[in-house]
């Protein structure tokens, strides 16, 4: 896989580090927890953690953070791995944070011996009030100056589970005035009888994220501990416990800017709203930014790394356009796509000068952009459908499609002129009749006259029914900082569904394929076609944009 590099800040710290001998080889790590599909941002970390080693020869481990037994499952654990190697990346090792919680625990000894940590009776909500604010210090527990005995007592009937969900915690001794809230006595350990996808029932007590993540990475040996700014306060905290649960190995951790993107819900907590509340299908939606989202939709992981390269590693937080993912699937596929004619709201027409029960093969390119892709044929005949915006009964001037007395071109056929109209019950344009004329056909060099418009169309009799999934962004945009209106701003266009027809080569199109419709854009054929036994086709993306790249 080609990584097409380009300095950034950690890059930087990290070839400083091989030279000064700081480190003999970079190990990087991509932790996600296994409480929620993977989206967007955590491809941007997995891009980044998994090229960084690999341009300096080093080694990625996939971990999962799973110290949180009641929002985590195995169904997250699988689909996490699965979005990683989909994206192109092999892990040099698989671990979980559970493999660690005995060592955990006995760190935690260590700290309650050392006078570092203590047991507390406070209530997560007492905890909160008095952990004091920016302008104002904490107040100490007044559990702080318990016994290092009666601390370790109380630890291990912790882990035997004598006491409820939130009955007691442990919390380690810093300072409850330092400027830091992070640093005011933070809770370690709680009480969570709760079954873990890993361990069971084995353990009542689970570690708390700022105390199992610098030991994890120092377990693992990992040299540089990549996240995203909102931790660059909690370093103090992550260095903290590594040097007071005297770790042999001492990571580092570095913050880069996490990644934010026009009309897109960056938050997992969020996503899983959207799922619960039933406002998408699930997880792997098309309108959802996750990765297996993405993927049904028929984004390519070419596209996502080339996207994630191009928006690169900053140390500030800014907002990418969502047209630029748009952008790089559109490159991604343009040489790459079968071009293919669909037509998504049929119009039949009539071509009254063609020879009844006679159908012809017409040659046509599949993809101009790569002739080494060769041609297909296609048959035509007397009944053909086009799409019902290409023709209009009283057209505004410029209107250069179909209307009575206005003459076109199909697409790899004939030219065709428009006679008369059928009209329904109701007034509503239900058919057309045209004639064409023969010495018109594509190919042939015809050069009489000239027509200012071509249409696309499909020989009636074998054109193969099919669904077409249309998709706008599911989020209308907002002000990043309002949390209030997140489902208010809920796109109710998201998803337009229409049934029409492809060329009958498209019979046999396999889930995951891709094609691009003349006019309507890039298409992917959706995994529940299979399933429902249907062709579904889910747009990825129209065919043009007004977005540049920034120079």
């Amino acid at each position: 896989m080609e990584n097409k590099s380009t300095s950034n800040f950690l890059k930087n710290i990290v070839n400083e580090d091989l030279k000064a001998g700081n480190v003999d080889q970079i190990i990087t790590r991509f932790p996600p927890e296994p409480n929620g599909y993977l989206h967007i941002g955590h491809a941007k970390s997995i891009i980044l953690n998994f090229e960084l080693a690999d341009e300096f020869k080093g080694k990625t481990h996939l971990r999962f953070d799973d110290t949180n037994p009641t929002k985590e499952d195995t169904e997250y654990v699988e689909s996490i791995k699965e979005d990683v190697a989909w994206l192109g990346y092999e892990w040099d090792n698989l671990f979980f944070a559970s493999d660690y919680f005995e060592e955990m625990y006995k760190r935690a000894i260590l700290l309650i011996k050392k006078g570092k940590a203590y047991v507390c009776d406070l209530t997560a909500e007492e905890i909160r009030k008095m952990r004091g604010s920016l302008t104002e210090a904490g107040q100490k527990s007044p559990y702080r100056d318990r016994s290092v005995e009666e601390n370790l007592e109380l630890f291990e009937r912790m882990r035997q589970g004598e006491f409820k969900d939130g009955q007691k915690v442990l919390r380690a001794k810093i300072d409850m005035a330092s400027p830091n809230i992070n640093m005011r006595d933070p809770v370690l350990y709680r009480i969570a009888h709760a079954n873990h996808h890993n361990t069971g029932d084995k353990w009542c007590i689970y570690p708390m994220y700022d105390f199992a993540h610098p030991l994890e990475d120092a377990i693992e040996g990992i040299t540089h501990s990549i996240c995203t700014l909102e931790f660059e306060d909690h370093r103090p905290l992550y260095d903290w416990v590594v040097r007071e649960c005297e770790m042999e190995k001492v990571p580092h951790q570095y913050e880069f800017a996490r990644l934010n993107i026009t009309n897109t819900v960056m938050s997992k907590r969020k996503l899983k709203q959207l799922v619960d509340e039933k406002v998408v299908d699930g997880w792997d939606d098309p309108r959802m930014p996750t990765i297996s989202g993405l993927r049904r939709r028929g984004y390519t992981a070419e596209a996502i790394r080339n996207f994630a390269r191009e928006i690169g590693v900053a140390k500030a937080d800014s907002v990418v356009d969502s047209k630029m993912l748009e952008h790089f699937i559109r490159e991604d596929l343009k040489l790459k796509a079968p071009r293919t004619m669909a037509v998504l709201e049929p119009l039949k027409v009539v071509i009254t000068n063609y020879p009844e029960g006679q159908t012809e093969m017409l040659e046509a390119e599949n993809n101009p952009e790569n002739p080494e892709m060769g041609s297909r044929l296609i048959p035509f005949s007397r009944e053909i459908y086009i799409e019902q915006d290409d023709f209009m009964e009283n057209p505004p001037a410029k209107y250069h499609r179909l209307f009575v007395g206005n003459e076109v071109r199909l697409k790899n056929a004939y030219f065709i002129k428009c006679n008369d109209i059928i009209k329904d019950e109701g007034g509503n344009v239900i058919e057309l009749h045209c004639t064409y004329d023969p010495e018109t056909k594509s190919g042939s060099g015809f050069t009489g006259r000239k027509v200012k418009g071509t249409i696309h169309w499909l020989e009636a009799s074998q054109a193969v029914s099919a669904e077409f999934r249309l998709y706008e962004p599911l989020i209308l945009d907002q002000d990043k900082d309002d949390e209030t209106s997140f489902l208010d701003n809920i796109n109710s266009k998201s998803l337009e569904i229409v049934q029409g027809f492809v060329e009958p080569n498209m019979k046999d199109a396999k889930p995951q394929d891709k094609f691009q419709f003349f006019r309507h854009g890039y298409f992917n054929v959706d995994p529940l076609s299979s399933e429902q036994g249907k062709l579904i086709f889910n747009r990825i993306v129209s065919l043009k944009s007004s977005f540049q790249l920034p120079k």
